[in-house]
């Protein structure tokens, strides 16, 4: 191989379960809220919207009831430019739904998902379009948490050898606690970050899943065989490990008005880094700046900055670059 490894270009597609949202607006515990907003929230299909803003041919495959919050949620998908077309209709069981609790200490969010649409797919949807003609399938570790035939729908997706693919799989751990029966969670998703090529992880949820001492070094060596594996540790800085070393990027300094979504965001914009064939550095620049669009909006979509500020952004020495951190 010659070069730094990245997936081939082409359209991607992102598999797992979009819901309606609920969160009080003004934010304020849910308790004491007089009025709550509807809106979308998917870890998947955040990406899906994010890369189709960067220009990315993407689709977005999924289950939805056939139920007034179904057609909500495949509308905004849509409007955003994704490919909705393979998601498919369920007229026997319900669009999911999540409920966020706004509060000092953070964010909780109350799911409602058991025997959802989406809780239904299985390995199957690997077989048809859109996925036979994808160079690159975004999954995370929401889905197998899902249900037994979604947990089967990401283990064959991954079953192959990286390179005996029909496409690169990148792989978001995303550790929903709430989701896994205790102790579960660790060995699954370890596993399943092991086969993908590209895989994202915060430092914290590393910590959480496999040792709360870890480095970000330690991390690659629980996961050594991915292409390229990123570790986010939050306001600090973002960590790609490469076949040629490690390339880190301080986070950007920018106003926090709701931290949920944001992972997604960086995903996408790295993803999207990748595929337009920037360097390693350049990618990594690309998800912080796409994660600030998602960190200064109370919903999981914000818009990105204008392209050639982007642009200027990303061609910024190290030195720049640094000086617009914490």
């Amino acid at each position: 191989m010659t070069g730094p490894w990245r997936p081939a270009t082409g359209p991607v597609v992102c598999i797992g379960e979009t819901m309606a949202a609920l969160a009080p607006d003004p934010p304020s515990p849910l308790l004491d809220a007089a009025e709550l907003r509807l809106s979308v929230a998917g870890a998947e299909s955040n990406v899906a919207m994010y890369l189709a803003d960067h220009g990315v041919p993407v689709a977005w495959l999924s289950a939805l009831g056939d139920d007034p919050l179904g057609h909500r949620v495949r509308a905004t998908v849509a409007a955003s430019g994704v490919d909705v077309s393979h998601v498919r209709t369920d007229p026997h069981r319900p669009t999911g739904l999540l409920v966020k609790d706004p509060g000092p200490a953070g964010t909780r969010v109350h799911y409602y998902r058991r025997g959802s649409a989406a809780s239904a797919l299985g390995p199957e949807v690997l077989d048809g379009p859109p996925v036979r003609t994808a160079a690159l399938l975004h999954l995370t570790g929401i889905t197998p948490a899902l249900s037994d035939s979604c947990r089967q729908l990401v283990i064959r997706a991954l079953a192959a050898e990286p390179g005996a693919r029909p496409y690169a799989v990148s792989f978001d751990v995303n550790h929903r606690a709430a989701l896994w029966p205790d102790g579960f969670a660790p060995a699954v998703l370890r596993e399943l970050a092991d086969r993908a090529d590209i895989v994202f992880v915060g430092l914290d949820e590393a910590q959480a899943l496999w040792g709360e001492k870890l480095t970000p070094e330690d991390v690659r060596a629980l996961l050594p065989r991915p292409h390229i594996l990123v570790v986010k540790d939050g306001a600090n800085d973002a960590t790609a490990f490469t076949e040629e070393g490690a390339h880190t990027v301080p986070t950007p300094r920018v106003t926090v008005v709701e931290a949920v979504g944001a992972g997604d965001a960086f995903a996408a914009g790295f993803l999207a880094g990748l595929l337009r064939g920037t360097t390693t550095t350049q990618a990594l620049r690309l998800g912080h700046i796409t994660a600030a669009s998602a960190l200064r909006v109370t919903g999981d979509h914000g818009p990105l900055p204008d392209p050639r500020q982007t642009e200027a952004l990303l061609v910024l020495s190290a030195r720049e670059w640094a000086g617009r951190g914490r």
